[in-house]
């Protein structure tokens, strides 16, 4: 599945480095790694949750992931410090390209009434994030098996300097971007 990683290589870094006239080969903007994030305020009820969030993270990301601590208490939350409030997932080279691979062209197209992902998410910085509503898009999740419908944020981290460099990385990337 290293398709999208050989394609990058081969056609989209020259291409890039043409289009915004870059003089280093070095300066040409690639994606640096994605961080999936589920945030789970339910966790300090019921600690069952965090295992079947990362029961269901790990088979769509094929990575295990790890279990995100409050840093502060917040009384009127009901929360403790300490208490796991969330999981995530970082993925860098080969998971990495895999993922954006199966979340571009498998996962968007099985989302009802899709038009495209947000194209103003950006964060000023060259870092594009989105968010998912169900992790039911995800052919590895059987839908027998999970307890409840979670959603979950995908940020894109590069090292583009701005905005519509970065645009331009994850569309030639395969991004579907809403017109």
């Amino acid at each position: 599945m290293a398709r999208l990683k050989d394609q990058y290589v081969n056609e989209i870094a020259p291409a890039l480095m043409k289009k915004f006239g870059y003089k280093n080969v070095m300066q040409i903007p690639k994606l640096d790694k994605v961080v999936i994030n589920v945030g789970c305020g339910e966790a300090k009820e019921n600690s069952k949750v965090v295992d079947a969030v990362i029961t269901d993270l790990s088979a769509i990301t094929g990575q295990k992931p790890i279990v995100c601590k409050a840093k502060k208490s917040v009384a009127n939350f009901k929360l403790r410090e300490g208490m796991p409030i969330g999981v995530k997932v970082t993925l860098r080279s080969d998971k990495m390209y895999e993922f954006i691979d199966r979340l571009f062209n498998v996962a968007f197209p099985r989302v009802r009434d899709f038009k495209g992902i947000n194209p103003n998410s950006f964060d000023g910085r060259g870092n594009y994030s989105t968010g998912i509503k169900e992790q039911l898009i995800f052919p590895e999740i059987e839908f027998d098996k999970i307890d409840k419908v979670r959603g979950m944020d995908i940020n894109f981290i590069t090292t583009a300097k701005t905005d519509e460099e970065a645009k331009e990385l994850l569309s030639m990337l395969g991004a579907p971007f809403a017109r």
